[in-house]
């Protein structure tokens, strides 16, 4: 667990929920103990309720979100399959990289980064992709990209989409938005430590899963078969108990305060804390109307005082203050600032506290 006197505020492990910290110290049941088993079916069911989805195959996959990235492509993707890939982040090129190694030939849709995607220039891509693939919430940028226009796809074509940094922040409908695959990772806006990739897939995309995928670990097939009514519950590989325990409490944490309560509280901090930063002179970094509330990114100030940048702000924000932020990547490491406010951690008073001590370090 983080130092309970840390307020996590980067792209990465937010604080957890309270009730999450209590679920890891319960005792650790058998993989195999039927009252487990009951559990993880509890825990599917609950995140069918966040997902806003009646996919059967709906469950977290034993790993962060990358694994869950992974078990997206390599389910679905044979040699040859044309992917067309939004990207404008880093999160975009590794599902170009991911998809690149399933042997696809991907069409890159590319938006500068700090900018959405396009969605019909998505849809022009190719006339008929066997995917097109797309990052909700951009980590990377703060930028949220439109899902609902992509349900015009062609027929035939899934729909595979990255919810990393936006599932339990802001709204995601999967079935609405008529999304076949998505993914997710517990760090973020769920309130739970790294290590699950919560994952749900259509019908649709269930029956499009290769007969052979290329990562064994990551086969959904016996899964699959269970789920759909078509075979007995397969022993695949140990479950990591007590991480289910942490999701399980996590999404009942989130249930029990309600999504849209919990997409207004994070849309009601990310909007404090961005009029806070542009009225100490910040430029916020994403493009207005595509902002990212669960995650701001923001430009440093050309006018920091002697002797501070990037890496001193933000250690002595974190020895001082007990605040992490993250800092930019690739071209914009050491220039720009991602700033989390996700689940436990999207509370008016971090807000507050960070803001103010802002306005010490810099004199503002």
């Amino acid at each position: 667990m983080p130092h309970r006197d840390r307020v996590l505020m980067g792209p990465g492990p937010g604080n957890p929920y309270p009730e999450v910290i209590e679920a890891f110290s319960r005792p650790v049941l058998g993989h195999l103990d039927p009252d487990f088993i009951a559990l993880l079916d509890e825990t599917n069911e609950r995140l069918r309720a966040v997902w806003r989805t009646q996919n059967r195959l709906t469950f977290p996959v034993s790993g962060t979100g990358s694994a869950g990235m992974e078990a997206a492509f390599v389910n679905v993707v044979a040699p040859g399959d044309v992917v067309v890939v939004g990207v404008n982040g880093v999160f975009g090129e590794r599902m170009c990289d991911v998809a690149e190694r399933c042997g696809a030939q991907v069409i890159r849709v590319e938006a500068p980064w700090g900018q959405p995607l396009d969605a019909q220039q998505l849809l022009d891509a190719h006339p008929a992709p066997a995917i097109i693939a797309v990052v909700h919430a951009e980590t990377s940028t703060g930028v949220r990209n439109d899902i609902a226009p992509l349900a015009a796809r062609p027929v035939g074509t899934l729909l595979l989409v990255d919810c990393v940094t936006s599932l339990g922040g802001i709204p995601v409908e999967i079935d609405d938005w008529s999304v076949d695959i998505a993914y997710s990772g517990t760090q973020k806006c769920l309130g739970v430590p790294p290590g699950l990739a919560p994952l749900t897939l259509s019908e649709r995309a269930v029956e499009s899963i290769v007969e052979r995928p290329q990562s064994w670990y990551l086969d959904l097939n016996m899964i699959a078969r269970y789920v759909t009514g078509e075979g007995a519950r397969a022993y695949h590989h140990t479950a990591p108990i007590t991480m289910i325990y942490g999701l399980h409490a996590g999404l009942g944490a989130l249930l029990a305060e309600g999504l849209e309560a919990s997409w207004a509280r994070h849309a009601e901090c990310g909007a404090a804390l961005h009029a806070g930063l542009e009225a100490r002179g910040f430029r916020l970094f994403a493009a207005d109307g595509h902002r990212l509330p669960e995650l701001t990114t923001v430009w440093l100030p050309d006018d920091l005082p002697a002797g501070l940048d990037d890496a001193t702000i933000r250690g002595r924000l974190l020895d001082r203050y007990g605040i992490e932020i993250g800092g930019g990547l690739g071209e914009f490491a050491g220039r720009v600032w991602r700033i989390g406010l996700m689940g436990h951690t999207a509370r008016p008073r971090n807000v507050t506290l960070l803001l103010g001590a802002l306005d010490e370090l810099l004199d503002r």
